[in-house]
């Protein structure tokens, strides 16, 4: 059984477990039909966590509001999960979103250690680029981001050293022509590498 540690700027929080799967989401922006087919997807896949980038309640000034627009209900939804969230803090966040969300929200970032040892780097990517981030991380490296609202699943070597930089895109709001989805790291303490696969909803 190996330690999995979830580090983040106002917490630490621990788990025992011999392996993980991370269910990975970005960018809900207030839509509770978006994000009631997001954990429906959580459940079916039996992730152990769900991680979010960013962007709970808030639609943003550049992003046309949702149909079905009801941050009261979205964050009824995810403080039901509160237990099972890793959350940072995207562009579109702020205090008052936090009012209603019970579990914080507001880090600009976390690192989850990965029962192989693995890192994988957590925010929303307003405030970090990929090389940025790998700067601060050992190699092989997962590095997440949102934002975008564009799916990105591939390698990135920085001075010699190499890491993955993915992205679940919007499940709300996609673009650049491309679907809803969400993102899949799983592995075990046997693991050289974690799975990476981008899923449509």
């Amino acid at each position: 059984m190996r330690k999995v540690q979830l580090n983040c700027t106002k917490c630490e929080e621990y788990a025992t477990i011999s392996g993980m799967k991370l269910f990975i989401i970005s960018d809900i922006h207030g839509s509770i039909g978006a994000l009631e087919r997001a954990v429906a997807q959580f459940t079916e896949e039996q992730a152990d966590l769900l991680v979010i980038c960013g962007d709970y309640l808030n639609h943003g000034p550049r992003n046309p509001v949702p149909a079905d627009y009801a941050p009261p209900k979205v964050a009824e939804l995810l403080n039901s999960l509160a237990d099972r969230i890793v959350p940072v803090r995207g562009n579109c966040d702020s205090e008052v979103d936090q009012m209603l969300i019970t579990f914080p929200c507001l880090a600009p970032y976390t690192t989850i250690v990965l029962p192989n040892n693995q890192r994988v780097f957590v925010h929303h990517g307003h405030l970090h680029t990929p090389e940025s981030a790998a700067a601060m991380l050992p190699a092989g490296s997962i590095i997440v981001s949102g934002h975008t609202h564009i799916p990105v699943n591939e390698p990135l070597t920085v001075n010699g050293k190499s890491y993955t930089v993915c992205n679940p895109g919007s499940i709300t709001l996609p673009k650049a022509d491309s679907k809803p989805g969400y993102l899949l790291i799983e592995c075990t303490a046997a693991s050289s590498a974690a799975s990476v696969v981008w899923k449509a909803l």
